[in-house]
């Protein structure tokens, strides 16, 4: 399979959007993301609406202002919008210790992510 060179990627890309520093760990919100990958945007938004993860609603969110700035900026028509890439990378980790048996402390990672949803034309 050929690897996609930059301009190529770049030019069926209409528009994206991206949520950053979102507390849910990157492997909850990959699960969400995968729902929606490849999709027409009005089934994806409907997907989210009525999906019961946590995820759901921001990447709702997202997609709603990946949408806007399709509109705004490329003057798209979003009848014909689809989700051509959904990826979700790790943001920082707060360590914390949570106190143990014998005067010991376990960490704890509270782990955040970065949502990226791109739009393009098919």
């Amino acid at each position: 399979m050929a690897k996609k060179t930059t301009k190529q990627a770049k030019k069926s890309e209409v528009a994206s959007a991206t949520l950053r520093s979102f507390r849910m760990s990157p492997r909850k919100a990959r699960l969400v993301i995968d729902l929606i990958r490849g999709k027409q945007v009005e089934p994806a938004l409907a997907i989210l609406r009525y999906s019961p993860k946590k995820g759901a609603k921001a990447a709702y969110k997202l997609l709603q202002s990946a949408i806007a700035n399709a509109r705004e900026h490329a003057r798209a028509d979003v009848d014909r919008l689809w989700i051509t890439e959904g990826r979700v990378d790790e943001g920082k980790t707060l360590k914390r210790y949570m106190p143990a048996a014998h005067g010991r402390a376990n960490p704890i990672r509270k782990r955040s992510s970065h949502m990226t949803i791109v739009l393009g034309e098919k």
